[in-house]
């Protein structure tokens, strides 16, 4: 097999277990590789590494599939991967909507498949993997027949490794809109208009985590989408929650869900949230619970100061219109912010706000989304809930 030797002063992430390889730690590369192949890796002394696919025009030209030295890349190897993920969420009870594969903490880096009841949605974000995507989609209907898989590759990052944008059906056509069933409420996932696979599955524990602080209260969530946490908070009996999005097709998506479980006490706005909050909070307008879950700030870490800044303004609009003793409810979904680091944010903009918080949840994204530790990539969402005096 074709071989990768890396260089001699390098750090021991990779020997440790990181799976992806940067071209800076690439000492020799045989000439005849191709992009997408899978090439053997070794150390600078001829210590086998790993096996993994290859794509020489990438920031990350080796991305590690096995450490196993005797495992053969092939249908057989894809199978038995997607088949021990699912064994495992079958073991922590996500099984009707969850994340399949959940790419490098399920050692299939760049690969994402959600499932949402007997459909599935796939993702091949990279050129290596993205090769075996007619083996996946095999081993997919093998092991759960399924209704329906369809593509969402429509994502810029497939660019950088020199592939095109598409989506489309990957089986028999078949409706897109998706009815589904998350902590006993009705939602229509629109695989294939909706962001990113359609839905956000990773904040279904943290949705149920609301249940008792918006009893009886007023609610304001910005940044609503479809308007799953929202139509929770309705569910779980507040007075009345107003929900705000920029984009009127979510907006309306959000309606629909509204009404699909047949609740009056909840309205939707199509508004900059950015600047409702900034409005509002001159107005002195108050909620006893805000809800902020704002899109990705950031993608690269030469913005990080940029996304900071964005965080921490957001999260002080929205304590300036928290009713004393009430709750912020707030996420982020930028892997650049590291829980510490989103904790420090929050903390400086209640000390600018002159608000005391009180911690009541700090959790990350639901466990059919694992975190590997050492792995930044995978312990990306921060979900926080806080008293704000």
């Amino acid at each position: 097999m074709k071989k990768v030797v890396l260089k001699r002063k390098i750090s021991n992430r990779v020997v440790n277990g990181h799976p992806w390889i940067f071209a800076n730690e690439i000492n020799l590369m045989d000439d005849e590789l191709e992009a997408g192949e899978i090439a053997e890796v070794y150390t600078h002394d001829e210590k086998f590494i790993g096996k993994g696919y290859v794509n020489p025009i990438s920031r990350i030209p080796v991305r590690l599939l096995t450490r196993d030295r005797h495992a053969q890349i092939n249908a057989d190897f894809f199978h038995k991967a997607i088949l021990e993920s699912w064994n495992y969420r079958i073991k922590i009870g996500y099984t009707e909507n969850c994340r399949l594969i959940f790419g490098e903490a399920d050692g299939l880096p760049q690969l994402i498949i959600d499932k949402f009841n007997d459909y599935f949605v796939l993702q091949t974000l990279a050129l290596g993997i993205d090769r075996w995507k007619k083996e996946i989609v095999e081993a997919l209907e093998k092991i759960f027949k399924p209704k329906g898989i369809y593509e969402r590759n429509d994502i810029s990052i497939r660019e950088l490794e020199g592939l095109e944008q598409k989506k489309g059906f990957l089986s028999a056509p078949f409706d897109t809109r998706i009815p589904i069933v998350e902590n006993d409420l009705k939602f229509i996932v629109d695989i294939e208009k909706g962001q990113k696979t359609g839905y956000f599955l990773d904040q279904q524990d943290n949705r149920r985590a609301i249940k008792q602080i918006v009893k009886d209260a007023d609610v304001l969530g910005a940044f609503c989408y479809t308007g799953t946490f929202e139509i929770h908070a309705a569910h779980y009996g507040a007075k009345h929650v107003l929900g705000l999005d920029i984009s009127a097709a979510a907006v309306e998506h959000a309606k629909e869900n509204a009404a699909l479980n047949n609740l009056k006490n909840i309205s939707f706005q199509c508004v900059n949230a950015f600047d409702a909050l900034k409005e509002w909070s001159k107005e002195g307008k108050k909620w006893d619970v805000v809800m902020l879950d704002p899109p990705s700030f950031t993608k690269t870490r030469d913005n990080i100061q940029k996304a900071i800044s964005g965080y921490k303004e957001i999260n002080l609009r929205g304590m300036k219109l928290v009713k004393p003793g009430g709750f912020l409810v707030t996420s982020s979904c930028t892997n650049l912010v590291q829980p510490d680091l989103f904790y420090e944010i929050i903390e400086m903009a209640a000390k600018d706000a002159r608000r005391t918080l009180r911690q009541v949840v700090f959790q990350a994204q639901s466990p059919d989304h694992p975190i590997i530790r050492g792995l930044e990539n995978t312990n990306y969402l921060k979900f926080l809930i806080v008293q704000v005096c």
